[in-house]
């Protein structure tokens, strides 16, 4: 197996959102996209199933070498190896693969986060940092596109924190803001019991309120002569704004239930959004 199809299986068994907004781009940024997708996904994977943490440190650190090879030596995993020609030619800058490893680390490092600006710094590092990245590969001539990425990246977190809140309670984790819970009386203990209360809600309708923002302030930001080039941003968005509006339809149940999307609604949404854009 080529370094390029373990990356391709890599991206197709994961079932993402992601996947289905690849299919539109040309064969060289689709190859480099793919990598870069594949690579998220393993350092992400050393942290959710990895019940040692001393073992899950140590194999990030390994994952820091593997990133250093990438730009001076000879990686040995393939989705490494798969990255070398990519960074090259997209110019991908090496601190922002770290970044994306220093973010995946937070989750060992801390369960909480006391308020949204600490809770920012990890949306950046595991999704703004892969928005810029990836916009690197879309291209773009307009530095405010960098901007767009930035805030669709963030709002790309929030959708999955929103989406996630009973999943990763079941991991004792819990992204809510802390000061965001006090503030609409909801405590820890009703999270991690599944206690939905009116409170509850109120909470999440607030957090679906700034996620819709940050959707918004991105595309705002998209400056109309990169707009074709980052369509697959686009598709993306598309694909999980209507994630964000499905959990708002099933009212938000979602300290118990997980929504996700049909992948046949999934294609169909794709290529509408590549339509439009």
């Amino acid at each position: 197996m080529t370094p390029d199809q373990y990356c391709q299986d890599k991206a197709a068994a994961s079932g993402s959102s992601f996947y289905y907004s690849f299919m539109f781009l040309p064969p060289d940024k689709r190859r480099a996209i793919t990598a870069l997708y594949a690579f998220c996904r393993e350092v992400d994977d050393v942290v959710d199933e990895c019940s040692d943490e001393q073992a899950a440190r140590t194999t990030l650190n390994w994952w820091r070498a593997q990133v250093a090879a990438v730009y001076s030596g000879k990686p040995q995993h393939p989705v490494a190896q798969a990255l070398v020609p990519v960074v090259q030619q997209f110019h991908l800058a090496q601190e922002h693969l770290l970044e994306i490893i220093d973010g995946m680390e937070m989750d060992l490092n801390q369960l909480r986060y006391a308020d949204f600006k600490s809770l920012q710094l990890y949306c950046y590092r595991v999704a703004s940092v892969v928005g810029l990245l990836a916009a690197e590969i879309f291209g773009y001539t307009d530095r405010k596109t960098q901007k767009y990425a930035h805030d669709l990246g963030i709002a790309f977190q929030l959708t999955n924190i929103i989406r996630d809140v009973g999943e990763d309670a079941r991991r004792n984790r819990i992204y809510l803001p802390m000061d965001e819970m006090q503030q609409f009386g909801v405590t820890a203990a009703d999270i991690l019991n599944s206690k939905e209360t009116e409170n509850f809600q109120k909470l999440m309708a607030f957090q679906i309120e700034r996620a819709q923002r940050y959707y918004q302030q991105a595309v705002e930001h998209l400056p109309a002569a990169d707009r074709k080039a980052q369509r697959t941003g686009l598709i993306m968005a598309a694909i999980y704004r209507a994630t964000l509006d499905e959990v708002i339809a099933s009212g938000c149940h979602v300290l118990k239930e997980r929504v996700s999307l049909t992948p046949r609604y999934k294609l169909w949404l794709a290529f509408k959004a590549w339509l439009k854009s």
